[in-house]
């Protein structure tokens, strides 16, 4: 292959001059509803990153939440699902792990994002604008996936 090249290019075939790649920066959207139940992913800049999550979107199951959990995987969470958009504020009361808790409106657009929470603390930890989903995860994954306000959940329930 090379020795083609090189013979090309002695006969003018083909041009000397560099090729510069198109540089991708944005990845490609994911589409909601191709998505298992049970998935959700955070496109953030560094790219899409994918959790494996349990919904809670009655107020039984949201009231319990994470509560009581001695362990979950790094890549799982919680998805507290809201019949509205409203100011939203969160405890860890009985929550024993320490939590990133990331609040998004109701186009699954991050608000805010509240990093590694207090384990059992009934301290009030508020959304900084009115949102509808809440994902749990644990402490350090959205520093770890650079998720920042203005990132995008998708999840099949969250309206786009």
């Amino acid at each position: 292959m090379r020795a083609a090249l090189l013979l090309a290019l002695a006969l003018g075939a083909v041009s000397a001059a560099p090729v510069v790649a198109e540089t991708v920066t944005a990845s490609p959207s994911v589409a909601a509803d191709t998505l298992p139940a049970n998935v959700l992913v955070a496109e953030t800049a560094s790219g899409p990153h994918r959790f494996t999550i349990e919904i809670a979107d009655d107020p039984v199951e949201r009231s319990r939440g994470l509560m009581y959990r001695e362990a979950m995987d790094q890549d799982a969470g919680m998805l507290f699902i809201f019949a509205d958009e409203s100011e939203r504020a969160f405890w860890m009361k009985n929550t024993i792990l320490p939590l990133d808790i990331i609040y998004a409106d109701a186009n699954g657009t991050v608000v805010s994002i509240a990093k590694d929470t207090t384990p059992f603390s009934t301290a009030s930890i508020p959304s900084d604008g009115p949102t509808q989903y809440v994902l749990e995860v644990n402490a350090g994954v959205a520093d770890e996936i650079g998720l920042e306000p203005g990132d995008r959940l998708i999840h099949r329930r969250i309206a786009r």
